[in-house]
């Protein structure tokens, strides 16, 4: 990995699956063109090779502008061997399908009464988008192990369980984490309150420590702190203070019209009735519960949140596919940012530059007690030179891990059905899912009707009639 110890940048090979994305990829462009501690090349692979050459155009102009202290070489790779051969690291951020299969995933279980607000992790739209994602996974384990077998590998796909576990499932010798932003925002809602009781005018998430233990987009911290300050009592307070009304983070969460929408009701509820905070926003919090908040769309309304439909992805798309050719061709400048990531600051501790602490996901060796061993949770790790070890979580209370522990085994499940194409085993997943409140034979109508608008992207597996 070359260059540790010296004032140079450390020159490294990043090869990106997915290279032609235009939120993960432009957000790590951004971040690798403002840090003055790395440099070197960036391999983009992408099935659609156009948006990787556009990526390859617009990296390339990051590259060029003086006023970027990292210094970066772009280039669009047609095969995956090619764009891992050398690899140092590889990120992998895809949409296993297009917004076409994810509207279905979505919006089909509505005709039988079931909601979803996000659709990426559980639900029966989580489990059908892992049919898709983890026989990915499953060759990208497959070909690491044979280009690049040293590389850390970072995933940023969701669902983050299973797709981080088919790597390991695959290539148990695999060197890879996943890595969320959920937990960063009970961490900044943290700071919010700890500011709004001491009169600052901010506190950075980041001196907010937190012990983090569960699977991801349903995990829970069971102890929080700013030095040697517990903030357990004060986020028991405000939880009761808004319990009913909510309490915004940011403006846009009070906007009836924003589909993110998040006033924290359901954090709230479940930490009143639990004792441990949900780290994640509520439109993922709710999916892996039974129906309590997903009864409707106007159920959801009146928790403080909303279902995010895929109209808005695909709206979304549209226009940042026209942005993309607009800077690719050069009428209109990237504007690099700190996107709030932490994937350069991995990369810098695992090549010896510093020390990191914070939540990712990687399978169980035991620091996540009562939860199952080998399936993937979501911990505190230490980043290292070339290490990265779980640290000790320690149980969460037993009413929650019981809840973290059925869905800890159904993904679990789910990578074994989608690594052999087992669509009997992926249906049992399904029905075992909490919001499924279907009867077996209409579940098993709605599995087919699913399975078959996404079959493009199914091969190998016997799909149901």
């Amino acid at each position: 990995m070359g260059n540790i110890g010296t004032t140079k940048p450390v020159g490294i090979k990043i090869a990106y699956i997915g290279g032609g994305s235009r939120n993960w990829a432009w957000e790590l462009m951004g971040d690798l063109a403002l840090e003055p501690q790395l440099s070197g090349a960036v391999r983009l692979f992408d099935i659609d090779f156009g948006a990787a050459r556009a990526n390859e155009a617009i990296g390339n102009l990051l590259g060029a502008d003086a006023g970027m202290p990292g210094r970066w070489e772009y280039l669009a790779c047609e095969s995956l061997a090619e764009a891992l051969a050398g690899a140092d690291f590889v990120v992998i951020s895809i949409l296993p399908g297009t917004f076409d299969e994810m509207e279905s995933d979505v919006h089909l279980p509505e005709q039988y009464g079931i909601y979803q607000s996000v659709g990426d992790t559980v639900g029966p739209a989580g489990v059908v988008r892992a049919m898709r994602a983890v026989p990915m996974f499953a060759e990208f384990a497959e070909a690491i192990r044979a280009v690049c077998p040293d590389a850390w590998v970072i995933n940023y796909t969701n669902p983050m369980s299973a797709c981080t576990g088919a790597l390991y499932r695959v290539f148990p010798g695999i060197k890879a984490f996943g890595c969320c932003h959920e937990v960063f925002h009970s961490q900044r809602l943290l700071a919010k309150m700890l500011a709004l009781e001491i009169g600052a005018e901010s506190i950075d998430r980041r001196e907010i420590q937190t012990n983090v233990i569960g699977v991801n987009h349903f995990t829970w911290i069971d102890r929080a702190s700013r030095k040697t300050q517990d903030l357990m009592p004060l986020f028991t307070e405000y939880a009761q203070k808004y319990a009913r009304d909510g309490f915004a983070l940011d403006e846009s969460d009070m906007d009836p019209g924003n589909c993110f929408k998040n006033m924290n009701r359901v954090c709230f509820d479940l930490f009143l009735r639990y004792h441990a905070i949900p780290a994640a926003g509520d439109r993922h919090i709710a999916e892996f519960m039974p129906p309590w908040y997903l009864k409707s769309p106007d159920s959801a309304t009146e928790w403080g949140f909303r279902l995010t439909p895929v109209s808005y992805r695909k709206d979304r798309m549209r226009e940042l596919l026209q942005k993309s050719a607009r800077i690719a061709g050069g009428q209109e400048k990237f504007a690099a940012r700190r996107s709030g990531e932490e994937g350069t600051e991995q990369i810098k501790a695992l090549l010896g530059l510093s020390e990191l602490a914070t939540n990712v996901n990687l399978p169980n060796a035991g620091q996540a007690p009562g939860l199952p061993i080998g399936a993937v949770v979501e911990t505190n790790a230490l980043f290292g030179r070339d290490s990265l070890r779980p640290i000790f979580a320690g149980a969460l209370p037993p009413a929650v891990n019981a809840m973290v522990a059925k869905h800890a085994a159904n993904q679990t499940l789910l990578v074994e059905a989608c690594v052999r194409k087992d669509v009997e085993l992926a249906f049992s997943v399904f029905l075992n899912d909490s919001l499924m409140t279907l009867g077996i034979a209409e579940a098993e109508e709605l599995f087919g009707r699913m399975l078959r608008n996404t079959q493009t992207y199914l091969p190998g597996w016997a799909i149901p009639d």
